[in-house]
């Protein structure tokens, strides 16, 4: 029963991210979340009580992912910045082919129309960015002036304004591809010794995306 309990879930979990990601939480009904799952509204409102509360499981679901991801950055052997710029465009790939992440996105954008607490990825990332900052400035990568706690503030609300204005005003380029360029202008300013297509081209030959999925 519970292993059913589960993937009946997931399936509504994964309905509901879908249809967030393709219309938005306004347009949404547990009706059509209903009908892409495959499962009754019956089970809907049984294992979540309203849209609020499968929004905000779908909102969980992704943020139980970014430490993970975040985690994979904390072993040693990779210069810092080399594990930032690395990390970024493992981000970027998973808000362009996962769909938890992208409608997690998508509902943090449009928290203010759900009338339940929309949780913050900013607060994970910023301590992930300022704990690499903190040790490229320890290993001589930083450039004096740069002040980790407040760069990496600086950092991750840039980089997820490049992922919405991708999203709205270019929607046929890839966000990696606007991240490269956007890490020569910014490594410019973060590096000792700035050789930013270098490191670039270090980091994505480590940590290469994979194809799109068509579907």
């Amino acid at each position: 029963m519970q292993d059913r309990a589960r993937a009946t879930r997931r399936s509504l979990l994964e309905a509901a991210a879908h249809l967030f990601v393709e219309q938005g939480y306004a347009r949404t009904s547990i009706n059509e979340i209903s009908d892409l799952s495959g499962r009754t509204s019956g089970a809907v409102y049984f294992h979540y009580s309203s849209k609020e509360k499968l929004a905000l499981a779908v909102v969980r679901e992704q943020f139980a992912a970014w430490p993970l991801l975040a985690d994979r950055y904390a072993a040693p052997g990779i210069p810092p910045l080399e594990k930032l710029v690395a990390l970024s465009f493992d981000i970027a790939k998973a808000l362009r082919d996962d769909v938890m992440a992208r409608a997690g996105a998508r509902l943090w954008a449009e928290r203010r129309t759900i009338d339940v607490a929309i949780p913050t990825p900013f607060a994970v990332w910023t301590a992930a960015v300022t704990r690499l900052l903190a040790e490229a400035r320890a290993e001589g990568e930083l450039a004096d002036e740069v002040e980790p706690s407040g760069t990496a503030t600086t950092l991750v609300c840039a980089f997820f304004g490049l992922y919405d204005l991708t999203e709205e005003m270019a929607e046929h380029e890839d966000l990696s591809d606007r991240l490269h360029r956007w890490w020569l202008l910014i490594l410019k300013a973060l590096q000792a010794r700035p050789e930013p297509a270098a490191l670039v081209a270090r980091a994505r030959a480590h940590y290469r995306p994979t194809p799109r999925n068509s579907a």
